[in-house]
C-alpha cells in the first residue's frame, strides 16, 4: 500500500509539471501546420573544386547555409541534402521568402583581416558581450519567443559590426585558401589544432599578413560572413619573414569538435562555389485554420469513442485506463516541448499512432487479468497477475517498436525522423503509463471496498463474489 501510495504522489508531482511545461512552454509547428519558406539550393561546379570530393564541398556549403538560417533568427529550420549539388532549406514561419533568398544565396565570404592597433581591450570587451548575446539567443530559440528571438538577432548583428570595425580591411580572402582541416597536435593527447594550406598568390598575402602581426600580440582576425569565426596571435619568431611556404596551424587548444567545426567553416567559406536558388517558394500551411480545427475535432472524437469503449467494456479497469490515457497524453505533449520537438503531420501521426498502442497494453493487461478472475483466483490475485503475465507481452511488442524507430532516426531525413522521434518518446510514455500509472491506480481502488467487487472487472464471471 505505501508502494502505491508513492507512486501517486510521484505521478501527481509528474502531472503538475507536466501541466506547468505546456503553460510555459509553447509546441513548435512545422512548415506544413504554420507554413513558411521553402528553398531549394543548387551548388553549381567550377574547375577550381577538381581536387574537392562532393561530399566535401557539400559539407562546407551546408555549414555556411546553417550560420546564415540562424542569423535569420528561425526557431525551427530544417537544412539538409537532397543530393550531390542541392540542399534543402525549410524556414517556418517565415513569411518573406525573398529576404531568405537573399541571406541564402550568394558564396560565402571568408576573409582574413588584421586587428588594429591599440583595440585589444575594446575587442575583449565585444567578444565577451557577443558571447553573452549569443547565450541569451539561443535560450530564446528555444523558447520560441519570435519577437525576442528577432531582437536579440539584431543585437547580434550590431555585435558583430563593432567587431569587425576593429580589423582592417582584408587582404586575404576565402579564394585563396584550397584546403583547411583538424588534427592532432600531438599524438594521444587531446589539444587539436586547425592546419591550413594556400595557393600561392594566398601564400604571399599570408606571409605579409603574419608579419605585420608577429610579436605584437594583435589577432588575425578570420571572418566569415562578417563575423569573427577565429581570432589567433602570430607568434615573435615570424617577425621577419611571416608565416612562409603557404601552410600555417591555428593552435587554439581546441577539442575534436571544435577543430572540425572551424575546419568545416573555413572549407565552406574558402570554397570558390557558386550557389544558386532554384526553387523559392511560400508554402502555405498543409492544413489551414480550419482543417486544424476540424482535425483537432475529429481527435477529439476518435478519443472520446475509445475511452467511451473501454469503459463499456472494461467496466471499472477501462475508467482507470482512460484516466492513465489523458496523463500519457499530457505527459508525451510535455515531452515534446521540453526536448523542442517540431509537430508535422507525421509527427501527429506518430503521436496519435503511440495512443493506441498504449491502450493496447491496458488491453493486453485487462485481458489476462479476466482470464485470471475466471480461472478462480482472487480478485487482488488476478490483477497483480495480469500485470504480470502481460508484461512480458508489452515489453516485447514496445522494444521492436523502439528498435523500428531508431532505424527510421538513423537512416531517414526530415519528416521521417519527425515521425520516428515522436513515435519513440509516445512509446516509452506508453510504458510508463500503462504499467505504473494503470497499476498504482487499479490497486488503490482495490482498498475501496465499494470497488472491490469482481462484477466491476468481469460483468460475465459466474459466482462473483470473491475478493
Amino acid at each position: 500500500m505505501r508502494r502505491q501510495q508513492s507512486l501517486l504522489v510521484l505521478i501527481i508531482v509528474l502531472l503538475v509539471g507536466a501541466v506547468t511545461v505546456l503553460t510555459l512552454v509553447p509546441l513548435r509547428l512545422g512548415l506544413d501546420l504554420q507554413g513558411g519558406a521553402q528553398l531549394t539550393i543548387q551548388v553549381e561546379s567550377t574547375d577550381e573544386i577538381e581536387d574537392l570530393t562532393p561530399e566535401e564541398v557539400i559539407s562546407g556549403v551546408l555549414s555556411v547555409v546553417r550560420n546564415r538560417v540562424d542569423a535569420l533568427g528561425v526557431s525551427e529550420p530544417l537544412v539538409q541534402t537532397l543530393s550531390d549539388d542541392k540542399i534543402l532549406v525549410q524556414l517556418p514561419g517565415v513569411s518573406d521568402p525573398e529576404q531568405a533568398e537573399r541571406v541564402l544565396g550568394g558564396t560565402a565570404q571568408l576573409e582574413f583581416r588584421e586587428q588594429q592597433a591599440g583595440t585589444d581591450e575594446q575587442l575583449q570587451a565585444e567578444l565577451l558581450a557577443r558571447r553573452e548575446l549569443q547565450l541569451e539567443f539561443e535560450v530564446l530559440k528555444a523558447g520560441g519567443d519570435d519577437a525576442a528571438l528577432a531582437q536579440k538577432q539584431e543585437s547580434l548583428e550590431t555585435s558583430n559590426e563593432a567587431i569587425a570595425a576593429l580589423f582592417a580591411p582584408p587582404l586575404l580572402t576565402g579564394k585563396n585558401l584550397k584546403f583547411a582541416d583538424a588534427r592532432n597536435s600531438a599524438a594521444g593527447s587531446d589539444n587539436w589544432s586547425v592546419s591550413l594550406e594556400f595557393d600561392g598568390e594566398g601564400g604571399e598575402k599570408f606571409a605579409e599578413l603574419t608579419k605585420n602581426l608577429a610579436g605584437t600580440g594583435r589577432s588575425l582576425g578570420i571572418f566569415l560572413d562578417g563575423k569573427l569565426i577565429s581570432s589567433p596571435v602570430v607568434s615573435v619568431e615570424f617577425a621577419e619573414t611571416g608565416i612562409t611556404g603557404g601552410q600555417a596551424v591555428i593552435n587554439g587548444r581546441f577539442t575534436i569538435d571544435e577543430a572540425n567545426d572551424l575546419a568545416v567553416q573555413l572549407r565552406g567559406g574558402s570554397l570558390p562555389v557558386p550557389v544558386k536558388i532554384v526553387e523559392n517558394r511560400t508554402v502555405g500551411a498543409t492544413l489551414g485554420q480550419d482543417s486544424i480545427r476540424r482535425s483537432v475535432l475529429a481527435a477529439a472524437g476518435g478519443l472520446i469513442l475509445v475511452l467511451g469503449f473501454m469503459v463499456a467494456y472494461y467496466r471499472l479497469p477501462g475508467a482507470i485506463a482512460d484516466i492513465s490515457l489523458i496523463i500519457y497524453a499530457l505527459f508525451t505533449l510535455a515531452a515534446y516541448a521540453i526536448l523542442q520537438v517540431t509537430l508535422t503531420l507525421p509527427g501527429i501521426a506518430g503521436f496519435i499512432l503511440s495512443i493506441g498502442m498504449a491502450v493496447d497494453a491496458n488491453v493486453l493487461i485487462f485481458e489476462r487479468t479476466r482470464e485470471e478472475l475466471r480461472a478462480g483466483k482472487t480478485l487482488y490475485r488476478s490483477v497483480e497477475s495480469g500485470f504480470y503475465r502481460a508484461f512480458s507481452s508489452i515489453l516485447d511488442s514496445n522494444v521492436t517498436t523502439l528498435i523500428a524507430c531508431l532505424a527510421l532516426f538513423w537512416l531517414g531525413a526530415g519528416l521521417v525522423k519527425g515521425f520516428a522521434l515522436t513515435l519513440a518518446i509516445g512509446v516509452g510514455v506508453s510504458m510508463f503509463t500503462a504499467i505504473a500509472c494503470s497499476r498504482t491506480l487499479l490497486f488503490l481502488a482495490l482498498q475501496v471496498s465499494q470497488l472491490k467487487k469482481p462484477e466491476l472487472f468481469c460483468p460475465d464471471l459466474p459466482g462473483s463474489s470473491q475478493s
